[in-house]
C-alpha cells in the first residue's frame, strides 16, 4: 500500500505532505499549530506533541513510513502557513539546523501587507530582541539585538495593500514581521504588530512558499515548495511568477 501523501489527525485537516527523503519530511503546515516545546501542554495545538503522540499510537501515515523520530528543524508562527521541515533522526536534526544557522539555506516567503513601498526592492538589517515590556513580542534593538536581515521585493500592487516577497537570510523569531511593521508596511491581519488588525477579517498575510538547499548527505539540489495560488487570490492579487 502506497505511503499517504497526507499526515491525519482526529478532528484536525489532513496536512499536507510537501516533501521527503531518506533524511527530512516537509508538511505544508496550516494555520493554527503552535511549535512549541513537547512539554508545553496548554493547547491541543502544539504540533510537535501531536505528530510524536500518532508516531507512539502507530498511526498509518507514520507507521508506512517506519517512522520512529520527528522534529522541526526550524518554527513557523501559529498563523504562518507553508513549507515545514522535519528531521527524522537526532543526527539529521542537528545537520538541517546547521544549515539553518550558516545561511545556506534559502527561504522564500510571500507577505500581504497594508500601503505601498516606495521602492521596488530593499534590505532590512535591524537587529532584533525580546520585548521586555510584552510577553511574546520582539522589538528592533540596535544596541543589544540580534542580527537579522531580510531582503524584500515588491511583485503587485492592490487596493491599498502589497504582496511582497521576503527573503530572510537570518532567522530570528517574528523576523519578517517586525522588519515590515518598521518600514511601515505591516501585515495584514497580524495582531502584534499591527495596530488596524481587528479591522480586519481576513487571516494574517505570510506564507512560507519555498525552502531550497544543497542535500548535505547527498550534494544534491533540493527545492520544495508550497502552493500559494489561493493565498495570493484570497487577498485579490493575481498568482505571480517567482
Amino acid at each position: 500500500m502506497a505511503k499517504p501523501a497526507h499526515i491525519e489527525f482526529p478532528g484536525a485537516e489532513p496536512i499536507p505532505i510537501l516533501y521527503e527523503d531518506r533524511s527530512v519530511l516537509a508538511i505544508d503546515k496550516p494555520r493554527g499549530w503552535m511549535l512549541v516545546p513537547f512539554s508545553w501542554q496548554k493547547t491541543g495545538r502544539n504540533l510537535q506533541a501531536a505528530l510524536v503522540s500518532s508516531l507512539a499510537a502507530g498511526d498509518f501515515w507514520a507507521r508506512s513510513r517506519s517512522l520512529k523520530f520527528i522534529r522541526c528543524v526550524h518554527r513557523l508562527d501559529t498563523d504562518t502557513t507553508g513549507v515545514l521541515l522535519f528531521a527524522k533522526s537526532m543526527g539529521g536534526l542537528q545537520t538541517y539546523g546547521q544549515l539553518f544557522e550558516s545561511r545556506r539555506m534559502d527561504k522564500t516567503y510571500l507577505a500581504v501587507v497594508q500601503g505601498t513601498p516606495k521602492e521596488d526592492e530593499w534590505t532590512c538589517r535591524l537587529k532584533l530582541s525580546k520585548d521586555p515590556d510584552r510577553i511574546g513580542r520582539v522589538r528592533v534593538d540596535a544596541r543589544h539585538g540580534k542580527e537579522a536581515e531580510t531582503r524584500f521585493r515588491v511583485l503587485q500592487t492592490t487596493g491599498g495593500r502589497t504582496l511582497i516577497a521576503a527573503h530572510p537570510l537570518t532567522g530570528r523569531t517574528h523576523q519578517l514581521r517586525v522588519h515590515l511593521a518598521e518600514a511601515g508596511f505591516p501585515i495584514v491581519a497580524d495582531e502584534l504588530y499591527n495596530p488596524a488588525h481587528g479591522k480586519d477579517a481576513l487571516p494574517m498575510g505570510l506564507r512560507a512558499v519555498r525552502l531550497a538547499y544543497t542535500d548535505p548527505f547527498t550534494q544534491k539540489r533540493v527545492d520544495i515548495r508550497a502552493p500559494f495560488d489561493q493565498f495570493v487570490r484570497e487577498y485579490g492579487f493575481d498568482v505571480p511568477k517567482l
